[in-house]
């Protein structure tokens, strides 16, 4: 009888969260796999469709970043890594998720996971594919080569060394073209991947639409097949907007809308672009926050907005074709908030949140895990104005710019999401405490991350990967890879489904203040509900102009007799230079249990990694952390 009553307030709990829309969708996309209509409405034999020669295009090509290799205001300057970056892709090596080399020869399939090595069955509707199979691995390894964001290190490294490689690109996209029938496969799975191999073969044929290597019988190819997947990112569009509502819906509804200023002459854009330009108002005034923040709870995700939004305002703004006044205003809050995350001196984020490794278009030699060049092109769109002077801009054809003036606060508050940092010269605390009105991905309210001359002390774990074993995935989403505490080693919400929670954290408050000794930090979260729910607080207080940080956790009465875990996952590289202790509610010394675990800092990477745990059954536990120089 409990079990029946235990699912049932589960299932409630589900509704309640994901609410009857998402529910009845659900529903009846299953019904339509099943039932063959998903095939029929999208065909995988369709006519090809023949719009504009290629000589009309060259003559009166739509505005864009730039037309052909002339790069306003970019002067050519060879780099060792961009060299090496390119042979590396001749040689038939694709880095995976913005860091691992993969080499997947140069006769690659474009439908084998290179690290289980299944290769998926190319005659199959996409409707049919199975993504989250145990047999095929993670399928974002095969998407990875599809979106094709690899070029843009060699359209860089043509521009800078002048050694043309339009062939190269070209026959990659006509090989693709060839080896994946429109409509089969894995490949034609997600529509966000969809739309980022679209913008990105666009930015390619832009780049080279005066090479000899651009034939007509290319040229038509390549809109064909362009056509037909806008074709299907449109007729799939509800999928993303509703059944998943998070970067997907912004991917897709921005390239919708892009369809028609970059291709007029194709038939059907309009009607795609007037509707994906209101569904991208929509969904950026919904997605982010009136505080800046992002629902996915993610920085790297939040960066993945960033680069969209970059994309969009500028082409909107070359076209004349603007978009509401609450785009420009999430864009700007969206970038304050990101650089009052951001490590000032590595510029870097914490690794918070689900992370795949995403970076769309890679403009820089920089690691993925640095912001900067990012976030100032959004800067240079929206104000004209530069903090870290990248050259990334000139792509996005800004020119004309000035210095933009640096400043940061001691103390941030984001409450919308729940962010609040101290900051000091050469430290930076970040913390989060916050409630969701959208759906959590991770177990980690209450983390903290400390940065200091631009190392990374006490940091996140990561996310690894979506599709591994149960136990893994659960570990890197859940509460103990994180800078926080567990009760009765549960998290603070039920872990369900891969990407689903049951008792969302639905009450947390918290504030920052600071006085001639100190910074300090109090929050709040109601959460365990799995537990009855149990009221955890902390509080944090850096000492100023000392490498010293109080923390004490307490919990409410609900909580008595229960095992409480408070766990601190240290950078193996200043292991040495980090001292934890802690003490119970009776003023005990806690031992401290060292465990060697992994870290993810990179998508589908393991590093090894420490963590102090600290266990008390008491009401408080307070931790005194140390740095050294």
């Amino acid at each position: 009888m409990w079990s029946k009553i235990k699912k049932g307030r589960l299932a409630l709990d589900f509704i309640q969260n994901m609410g009857w829309r998402y529910i009845a969708f659900r529903i009846k996309y299953l019904i339509e796999i099943k039932s063959g209509r998903l095939k029929a409405k999208f065909p995988t034999q369709p006519t090809f469709k023949t719009f504009i020669s290629l000589t009309e295009w060259r003559n009166k090509t739509p505005q864009f970043f730039f037309q052909g290799k002339n790069i306003k205001g970019l002067t050519p300057k060879p780099t060792q890594i961009l060299k090496d970056n390119f042979e590396k892709i001749k040689s038939g090596k694709v880095q995976f998720f913005s860091h691992t080399w993969l080499d997947l020869g140069v006769d690659f399939n474009w439908i084998t996971n290179p690290e289980t090595n299944f290769k998926y069955d190319i005659a199959k509707h996409w409707s049919e594919i199975e993504s989250l199979s145990k047999d095929s691995g993670d399928i974002k390894y095969v998407w990875e080569k599809a979106r094709f964001s690899y070029v843009y290190h060699v359209i860089r490294y043509d521009f800078h060394y002048q050694d043309d490689q339009a062939e190269f690109v070209l026959s990659e996209i006509e090989d693709f073209i060839t080896k994946n029938p429109l409509n089969q496969g894995p490949n034609y799975v997600c529509s966000q991947e969809i739309s980022l191999r679209v913008l990105n073969w666009t930015f390619a044929l832009y780049y080279y639409k005066d090479s000899e290597a651009l034939t007509e019988e290319r040229f038509k190819t390549i809109l064909n097949s362009i056509y037909w997947q806008l074709h299907h990112v449109y007729n799939n569009i509800n999928f993303s907007r509703i059944a998943v509502r998070n970067n997907h819906a912004i991917t897709e509804t921005l390239m919708l809308y892009l369809s028609n200023l970059m291709f007029p002459f194709m038939e059907d854009t309009k009607l795609w672009s007037k509707k994906g330009k209101f569904w991208f108002e929509e969904e950026v005034d919904y997605q982010i926050y009136d505080d800046g923040t992002f629902l996915q709870f993610s920085m790297n995700y939040h960066r993945v907005v960033v680069q969209l939004l970059t994309w969009g305002i500028r082409l909107s703004e070359l076209h004349n074709n603007t978009f509401k006044p609450v785009v420009y205003e999430k864009a700007q809050k969206s970038l304050n908030f990101l650089e009052a995350c951001m490590d000032p001196v590595s510029g870097q984020l914490p690794n918070y949140g689900s992370n795949d490794g995403a970076l769309f278009f890679p403009l820089t030699n920089d690691d993925y895990r640095v912001y900067k060049s990012q976030l100032d092109d959004l800067r240079a769109v929206l104000q004209h104005t530069t903090a870290y002077n990248t050259l990334s801009r000139f792509w996005y054809g800004v020119t004309d710019i000035k210095p933009a003036a640096s400043q940061w606060n001691e103390l941030e508050s984001f409450k919308e999401s729940g962010y609040y940092i101290i900051q000091e010269d050469t430290t930076k605390t970040f913390i989060r405490c916050g409630s969701y009105k959208d759906r959590p991905f991770q177990s980690d309210n209450l983390h903290i991350d400390i940065w200091h001359n631009g190392i990374n002390y006490l940091w996140d774990s990561g996310s690894y990967k979506y599709n591994t074993d149960t136990q893994t995935l659960n570990y890197y989403v859940g509460i103990q890879s994180h800078n926080t505490v567990s009760i009765s080693e549960e998290n603070q919400m039920l872990k369900q489904g891969r990407f689903i929670w049951n008792f969302w954290v639905n009450r947390a408050e918290a504030t920052v203040s600071k006085d001639q000794n100190s910074k300090q930090f109090k929050g709040s979260i109601n959460a365990f509900r799995q537990l009855g729910g149990i009221k955890h607080t902390r509080t944090v207080e850096k000492l100023n102009d000392k490498l010293i940080w109080n923390v004490v956790d307490s919990f409410d009465d609900n909580a008595k007799g229960r095992q409480k875990q408070a766990f601190w996952q240290i950078n193996p590289e200043v292991y040495d230079k980090v001292e934890v202790s802690a003490k119970d509610a009776n003023n005990n010394k806690l031992n401290a249990i060292v465990d060697d675990v992994f870290v993810s800092n990179y998508y589908g990477q393991k590093i090894a990694s420490k963590r102090i745990t600290f266990t008390t059954s008491t009401q408080e536990i307070t931790t005194v952390i140390n740095l050294r120089n």
